[in-house]
């Protein structure tokens, strides 16, 4: 599909430029300099307050976004810069092309994980009317480099809405776990979709799902990593998935050495097989820790364990088993059908 460009006039000149940012921002806010820049090929040379041309659109650059990934909090992601839109003043996120490729590991398969430009530029195209996707477009800057053009969100992680339900576990379980699975079943049909039309997320993680306060709905993120599958074309999203789930019904992650420390007693009746097969500190078979999870639920969790024998294929196995645990939750809460 050819890029799209919103804004198809001549290329805007440097006084046309200056005259949008003081039209944006007043004068007195106005810097006296800065880089007009159409090639971003080397990302580490855009810097606060240049003026990024894309498809013949002003972006004046602002900060940079941080990494959110579990131990990186609050490392910055130069290649991903928010910026403000001149034309029509709306906050816009700009994805600059960086090449990255690392390992993986769940249990005892490596997985060879890649960035892609034009797989996450693929899918915004696939998801444009998709409400529980983020949104954008994507161009190619003067040298031909991929970059995309995203919506701002405005919202917070869902993992920390989540967090912040309930007193305490049994509380967010009995008022709350019912809403918040309903919620990741919209989530996890979303995941089906991008699978139905042979695409995958590629980087599914909690912090991927945002809560969109405007829209009152949940959405994924970031879409750029893709993969080396083997047999399984979907079995990295659909482990990320099961990591998510076993956070959500925790209201957390239950973390052993938590345990070892403040509850020897539950401390003493884990096995290896109860862990996260993605995480070995992480405790997946949560009904030993709280008793009252229907086995329904504990079920699905299971299949992210060490002790898994068998594991999903596809969306369409998980969602069926957690219609069936989400209902039995509910008549366990008594919060409905």
């Amino acid at each position: 599909m050819p890029q799209r460009n919103s804004h198809p006039t001549a290329p805007p000149t440097a006084a046309d430029i200056r005259r949008l940012v003081v039209a944006h921002a007043g004068e007195e806010r106005t810097p006296d300099k800065f880089q007009v820049i159409t090639d971003t090929s080397d990302f580490f040379k855009v810097e606060y307050n240049d003026v990024v041309v894309l498809g013949d659109r002003p972006y004046w650059v602002k900060r940079y976004e941080k990494e959110g990934r579990f131990g990186l909090d609050d490392e910055p992601k130069y290649w991903v810069r928010r910026a403000v839109d001149l034309v029509d003043g709306s906050t816009k996120i700009l994805k600059l092309v960086f090449h990255e490729e690392f390992e993986t590991r769940i249990g005892s398969m490596v997985i060879t994980c890649f960035r892609s430009p034009k797989k996450e530029a693929r899918i915004l195209d696939l998801v444009a009317e998709h409400a529980n996707f983020m949104h954008g477009h994507w161009v190619l800057d003067a040298a031909g480099n991929n970059i995309r053009i995203l919506e701002f969100i405005h919202g917070p992680r869902y993992d920390t809405v989540v967090e912040g339900l309930g007193g305490d576990h049994r509380d967010y379980f009995d008022h709350h776990l019912v809403g918040v699975l309903d919620q990741f079943v919209e989530a996890l049909q979303a995941i089906k979709f991008l699978h139905d039309h042979g695409e995958k997320h590629g980087d599914i993680r909690r912090d991927h799902l945002i809560w969109d306060l405007d829209r009152q709905v949940i959405r994924w993120i970031d879409f750029d990593y893709n993969y080396l599958h083997r047999e399984s074309m979907f079995s990295l999203d659909l482990q990320g998935l099961g990591n998510i789930l076993i956070f959500l019904v925790g209201r957390g992650d239950v973390l052993v050495p938590d345990l070892h420390r403040d509850r020897r007693d539950l401390f003493d009746t884990l096995w290896g097989e109860d862990l996260s097969i993605s995480y070995k500190h992480r405790v997946a078979n949560l009904k030993k820790i709280y008793p009252y999870i229907p086995e329904s639920l504990n079920r699905i969790l299971l299949h992210f364990s060490f002790g898994a024998k068998i594991f999903y294929e596809t969306t369409e196995q998980m969602l069926d088993d957690l219609a069936r645990a989400r209902d039995d939750v509910a008549s366990a809460t008594g919060r409905g059908s």
